[in-house]
């Protein structure tokens, strides 16, 4: 049964008829006016991602920082128990590591590096509240055999699957890896955050298992995209590693496979407004697991300080 209060409807049923994309009822950005320059965004800044849905802070940390997180994900690799988990997602096509979950649960260095003062004050200003870490993973595309994702928007499965109520979520990438046009970088469709495209396909039981490995529901239908991307165009911004992407949740976006022999990975964390607590899911019959949905840990992040070391 189908909430009532669903404003974001999806996961229809093929003898559901049809609903085409519409524009968002939600802000994108969350800051009244009293507050909106309460943070270190300029107005420039605040209108490119109110117009685009993103925004990309090239060499953002210095490069030699990265390297501790890159050495984690080696070592994950080498532990059988965590090799293991259900946390851990292999690639479909080599076994190998593609995406590790719960990164600030597991990593005190990347618990530190989400309550960074310089992005947490950009999400708490876009959101125009406290926030949590909803989701948080380290993700890995080897070279030469690192898969790709479809186009998709974030916030479809979190609203469908998670129960996320509102588009009011900030997502950050964190490049551990040098990102160029031949090695699978994410691609973003500008502008495409402002409207939601309900998506065909009810939600099978534990579909969490494989969409992470290969998503096939909730993605929108190619007329859709092509009216999307005929639009806004696409992007694939691309810097040095230590480069910082942040996009609105629902943003659609993709990535091809990595063609060449430099793998790409990178950090990626969600930050939801605590006043945008996961409910019931709107299109599963089940919660998935809290290290992709987090309903425990809640508590507004607090800023951490000694974050001059790792500029």
């Amino acid at each position: 049964m189908r909430q009532s209060n669903d404003a974001y409807p999806s996961r229809l049923k093929e003898s559901e008829d049809r609903i085409a994309p519409f524009i968002r009822t939600d802000p994108v950005i969350h800051s009244g006016n009293e507050y909106r320059w309460h943070g270190p965004l300029d107005e420039v800044a605040l209108s490119q991602y109110e117009r685009d849905g993103f925004l990309w802070f090239e060499g953002f940390f210095n490069q030699e920082r990265m390297a501790p997180f890159f050495d984690e994900l080696r070592e994950m690799g080498q532990d059988k128990d965590m090799l293991a988990s259900d946390q851990v997602i292999q690639d479909p096509n080599t076994g190998d590591i593609r995406s590790v979950f719960a990164m600030h649960e597991l990593s005190d260095h990347f618990s530190r590096l989400t309550r960074d003062p310089r992005i947490l004050g950009m999400v708490r200003q876009l959101l125009g509240s406290e926030v949590y870490i909803h989701q948080s993973r380290i993700n890995d595309k080897l070279g030469f055999e690192g898969s790709g994702f479809y186009w998709h928007s974030d916030f479809e499965t979190w609203h469908s699957e998670d129960g996320m109520p509102r588009m009011r979520s900030v997502s950050a990438s964190l490049m551990l890896t040098d990102n160029n046009e031949f090695n699978g970088p994410l691609m973003l469709i500008p502008g495409s955050h402002h409207y939601f495209i309900p998506c065909v396909g009810e939600t099978p039981d534990l579909n969490w298992q494989e969409s992470l490995k290969s998503q096939r529901l909730g993605v929108p239908d190619q007329k859709a995209l092509a009216m999307m991307a005929n639009r806004g165009g696409i992007q694939a911004p691309k810097g040095p590693a230590g480069s910082l992407m942040l996009f609105e949740g629902n943003t659609l976006h993709a990535s091809n496979l990595n063609m060449s022999p430099w793998p790409r990975s990178n950090l990626f964390f969600v930050y939801n407004s605590v006043d945008n607590l996961l409910e019931k899911p709107y299109a599963a019959k089940s919660e998935r697991p809290d290290f992709l949905g987090s309903r425990k840990n809640t508590a507004p992040l607090t800023m951490h300080d000694d974050f001059p070391e790792l500029c």
